[in-house]
């Protein structure tokens, strides 16, 4: 559990900082670069003092990157221009939970007791209540239809990754391969980081073929290395080991809940480093979300 919101706190500033990163390199650019920095991080534990690309379950983890990291990052990061940070965290984290609890049940056969679903019910009310926009939204209609697909597709890719990567550990230890949070993530990580440049090569090569001579805007590094820097550690690299660490012990449908309070703590960080007040009913999602976690730690 303290795994599980410690991925919370580190995936908030994941956010702030991943928000400036996209402004000064574009999103896919910003994406790609904070996975390659985290692949290195990632690794220099991982050739050391952990299992390295010993290739037990390294297929299960590649293909949970591939899911999670891939696509699943992909479509988050082409949510966030459409429909803005707000709702796209708010479909990403309240949709991956439910998602991932039939996959994991459907699959795996872990069930859940009456209170933790109800818990998790009331985390994932919480944070919707949160941050859903106070006024009426002046999204374009076509805008909003594709951030929502995106969104979607992002939650899916988180579920699922996870699913896949709780399949993992239990495969090593079927197989009596003892497999630590930080070298699943290095793993992890190695499927979405190619599976982001395919992609990109792909969307590059679609370019060239409509627009043979439309430019791409340069990036800004001289200003948008720090933040990219601060993503990769925070999110990628401290968050993900995290997050895989808790879903090394706890079933996805409890840790995704969990994970569900990010937008939360953004709230919370955004406040003490930008100023920006909560109204009443963020606060009353505040409170109720942080009352299920509490609950579900103590039912777990």
């Amino acid at each position: 559990m303290i795994a599980a919101l410690l991925t919370s706190f580190f995936f908030a500033l994941s956010a702030i900082f991943g928000r400036r990163s996209a402004v000064y390199l574009g999103s896919q650019r910003a994406n790609l670069s904070r996975q390659v920095i985290a692949l290195v991080c990632l690794g220099l534990w991982a050739h050391t003092l952990g299992q390295g690309l010993n290739l037990s379950v390294f297929g299960i983890l590649f293909l949970s990157g591939v899911i999670g990291f891939g696509f699943g990052d992909w479509a988050l990061f082409e949510a966030y221009p459409r429909i803005g940070a707000a709702l796209t965290i708010l479909l990403t984290q309240c949709l991956a939970a439910p998602i991932a609890a039939i996959t994991e049940w459907v699959w795996l056969g872990t069930g859940m007791s009456l209170i933790q679903m109800a818990c998790s019910a009331m985390i994932l009310v919480g944070v919707a209540l949160a941050m859903a926009p106070e006024h009426g939204s002046d999204i374009p209609a076509g805008h909003r239809v594709a951030g929502t697909i995106f969104g979607v597709v992002a939650a899916a890719g988180q579920a699922w990754g996870a699913v896949i990567s709780r399949y993992a550990f239990q495969r090593a230890d079927v197989m009596g391969f003892h497999l630590d949070g930080i070298t699943a993530a290095y793993q992890r990580l190695w499927g979405g980081a190619v599976s982001i440049c395919v992609l990109l090569l792909i969307r590059h090569l679609t370019r060239q073929w409509h627009s043979p001579g439309e430019v791409a805007p340069r990036p800004d590094w001289r200003r948008g290395w720090p933040w990219t820097l601060g993503n990769a550690l925070a999110g990628a690299t401290i968050g993900v080991s995290c997050y895989l660490w808790a879903l090394k012990s706890t079933p996805s449908a409890i840790v995704l809940p969990i994970v569900a309070t990010t937008p939360l703590v953004v709230m919370v960080i955004a406040f003490f480093f930008e100023g920006i007040r909560p109204g009443l009913r963020a606060m009353a999602g505040a409170i109720l979300a942080v009352s299920g976690v509490v609950l579900l730690v103590l039912n777990r």
